[in-house]
C-alpha cells in the first residue's frame, strides 16, 4: 500500500507539472522548471507561480477533500451511494452561498466557508431525519438525500431567477470550476481539507468500527452517539471549504472511494490515503482536460468529472462486490 499510494501521489505531481505546461500559452518542461526554481519577474515565472500552480494545487486539494467526504459518508451510513451530492451535503452548502452572494453582496467571501459548513450540516441533519435515523438502510438514506437535494436545487434555481446580471458567473461556479483561482483561494480552502484529513486519519479505527453493524460496533465499546456526529462533521468540513472556491464538483466523492476499495486496502487508514490520492489525481486530470480541450475557452471541471465519473461508476455498478460497503463483515 505505501508503494501504491506513493505512485498515485507521483502521478498527481506529474499531472500538476502537466498543468503548469498547458494553457493559452504552452510552456516546454525546461521553461517550467526554470520558472519554478527562479522566481524572477519574467512573464513565464508569473504565469507559472501566479496563475497555474495555485490552480493545480487547488484542484488536487479539492479532489482529495471531496473523495474523503464521500469515503466518510459511505462508511458512516454503510451506503454505497452516499456522497456529498447524494446526501444533500453539497446542495446544503451551495444554496446558502448563492443566497448570500445574491441577497447579501456586502458579505465578504471570507465567510462563505462558514455559511457552506452550516448549510451542509443542516442538510445532512435533514437527510438523516427524513430517513428516520436508519443510517444502516441505503434506500431510506438515498431517498432522504435526494429529497433534500431536489428541494435545495429548486430554492437555488429560484434565487438564480432573481439574481439578474449575476447569473452567468453563478452558473459557471455551479458547474464546478477553478478558473482564475489563486493563492488566496488555495489558502482559504486548505485548512478545511487538511483538518478533515488529519481528523480522519486520527480516528481511522473508529471509522473501521462504524462500517460494522450497530450491534457489533457497540459491542466493541464504540459510543455511537459521540462518534457519528463527529464523523459527520469531518465529512462536511472539506465540502464547506471546497464549494466556495471550486463549486459543486460532481462524482469525485462518489466514485473515488469505490475505486480505492478495488485496491483492497488493509484498513481504513490506507483506504483514506488511497481515496484522497485518487480524488486528487482525478481532479487534477479533469482540470487539465477542462482548460485544454476547448482552449482558449474553458469547460467547467464539474462537466469533465461527470463525463469521466459516469462511465466509471456504471462499470462499478456491474461489480456488486465493489458497491458493498464493509458493514456486512
Amino acid at each position: 500500500m505505501p508503494v501504491l499510494t506513493g505512485l498515485l501521489l507521483a502521478l498527481a505531481a506529474l499531472a500538476i507539472l502537466g498543468g503548469l505546461m498547458l494553457g493559452d500559452r504552452t510552456l516546454p518542461p525546461g521553461t517550467v522548471i526554470d520558472a519554478l526554481l527562479s522566481r524572477a519577474g519574467r512573464v513565464d515565472t508569473i504565469l507559472v507561480w501566479t496563475l497555474r500552480l495555485p490552480r493545480s494545487l487547488a484542484a488536487c486539494l479539492a479532489g482529495a477533500g471531496l473523495a474523503l467526504a464521500g469515503f466518510l459518508l459511505q462508511s458512516l451510513t454503510r451506503n454505497p451511494l452516499a456522497g456529498p451530492g447524494l446526501t444533500g451535503v453539497t446542495a446544503g452548502a451551495v444554496t446558502p452561498i448563492v443566497a448570500a452572494f445574491v441577497f447579501l453582496p456586502s458579505l465578504s467571501s471570507v465567510w462563505y466557508p462558514l455559511v457552506g459548513f452550516v448549510g451542509g450540516m443542516a442538510a445532512a441533519g435533514a437527510t438523516f431525519l427524513i430517513a428516520s435515523g436508519r443510517m444502516a438502510s441505503p434506500l431510506h438514506l438515498a431517498l432522504g438525500g435526494i429529497s433534500v437535494s431536489l428541494f435545495l436545487h429548486a430554492v437555488t434555481t429560484y434565487i438564480l431567477l432573481l439574481s439578474g446580471p449575476q447569473v452567468p458567473s453563478l452558473l459557471f461556479w455551479l458547474s464546478g470550476g477553478l478558473q482564475g483561482r489563486s493563492w488566496p483561494h488555495l489558502a482559504s480552502m486548505a485548512p478545511f481539507v487538511v483538518l478533515a484529513l488529519a481528523g480522519a486519519f486520527s480516528i481511522h479505527r473508529v471509522v473501521d468500527l462504524l462500517s460494522l453493524s450497530d450491534g457489533a460496533a457497540m459491542g466493541m465499546g464504540l459510543r455511537l452517539a459521540l462518534w457519528r456526529p463527529l464523523v459527520l462533521l469531518l465529512s462536511v468540513l472539506p465540502v464547506a471549504g471546497i464549494v466556495p472556491v471550486a463549486g459543486p464538483i460532481a462524482f469525485i466523492g462518489l466514485a473515488a472511494p469505490h475505486i480505492a476499495r478495488l485496491l483492497r486496502p488493509p484498513g481504513s487508514g490506507w483506504a483514506i490515503a488511497l481515496t484522497a490520492s485518487i480524488g486528487g489525481l482525478t481532479t487534477v486530470i479533469a482540470d487539465l482536460i477542462a482548460r485544454s480541450l476547448a482552449a482558449p475557452r474553458e469547460l467547467p471541471v464539474g462537466l469533465v468529472t461527470a463525463l469521466i465519473g459516469g462511465p466509471v461508476f456504471l462499470y462499478l455498478v456491474q461489480r456488486p462486490r465493489t458497491l458493498a460497503v464493509e458493514g456486512k463483515r
